[in-house]
């Protein structure tokens, strides 16, 4: 099968491209390298620069399936940069079902997030109503919307997967991530945005992956939304201590702020994937674990 990565050369894109060589499909990747890198492709892909506000339907002709993973990620700075947010999130994902819809994709997938549920009840399941407290969370949730409507109208069939907070190998922001360079930079000292007490559920690379294979193989519905996760929940406090314990530090905490870590940060987040799960998908991975293995990979 013919299968197209958009943002493939990215933290979960590129994990999945790499799933995907190794399941014998020809994959090509269209990244437009402005957060992705190239070293991250897989050398069985064929890889293109592109950009999802552009045409690519020419790029995209024969292609059976699109897994679309481009986007302005940055959820803490879509506050300050909404029409960024909406320019890449909104318009891209417009322009890139558009491109489908001419070269006639049969198939696409769309990474999507919890964040469109906001503040909601946990745990969290699909038909929970989705009030986004970020400009970030409203760009997936209008994605999801297009999406929806290019299934009803073209004959597509499409997903869109909720992701919890994705960590892992290759990934460049997030709290992990941010934890590590600042002790990186100062290890006697660690500054926490919020008051640490923010309570989220946390998923590998390895389990979004799988989830994201298991759907395109058994999802019945010509359109149908999965929340990606597990039920089990991390404070920022908790994974500030393993990372100082992998690291063998032992600096000076503060913390910045009280309750939100940032305009649109939901303090709580934990995704009912019990949907995902009658498909036959479980997480492998144990959240210290996975950690560990990130943490290591950085060094």
């Amino acid at each position: 099968m013919r299968v197209a990565v958009i943002g493939g050369a990215g933290f979960i894109g590129s994990h999945l491209v790499d799933s995907l060589v190794q399941e014998s499909h020809e994959v090509l990747v269209i990244d437009n390298l402005s957060s992705g890198k190239k070293e991250n492709i897989n050398s069985g892909a064929t890889f293109i620069e592109g950009d999802i506000r552009k045409d690519l339907s020419a790029d995209l002709q024969n292609t059976d399936t699109v897994f679309h993973l481009a986007a302005d990620p940055d959820v803490r700075f879509s506050s300050k940069t909404p029409e960024k947010t909406f320019d890449i999130n909104v318009r891209g994902t417009f322009m890139l079902l558009e491109s489908c819809r001419k070269a006639d994709v049969s198939r696409f997938l769309f990474s999507s997030s919890s964040t469109v549920y906001g503040d909601a009840k946990t745990p969290t399941p699909e038909t929970a109503p989705c009030n986004p407290i970020s400009h970030y969370g409203a760009s997936k949730l209008a994605g999801e919307a297009y999406l929806s409507t290019y299934c009803s109208n073209y004959g597509m069939k499409g997903t869109s997967l909720r992701y919890a907070n994705i960590f892992g190998e290759r990934n460049n922001h997030g709290v992990m991530y941010d934890f590590y360079n600042k002790l990186k930079s100062d290890p006697t000292k660690l500054e926490i945005l919020g008051d640490g007490n923010q309570s989220k559920s946390y998923l590998h690379i390895s389990d979004c992956v799988s989830a994201n294979l298991i759907v395109l193989e058994k999802q019945e519905k010509s359109y149908d939304v999965f929340n990606v996760g597990v039920l089990e929940q991390q404070t920022v406090n908790d994974i500030a201590q393993l990372e100082c314990q992998f690291l063998g530090l032992s600096p000076s905490i503060t913390y910045a702020g009280a309750g939100q870590a940032w305009k649109g940060d939901v303090k709580n987040m934990l995704l009912d994937s019990s949907k995902l799960e009658t498909l036959g998908w479980e997480a492998e991975t144990d959240f210290k674990a996975g950690l560990k293995k990130y943490i290591m990979a950085l060094k």
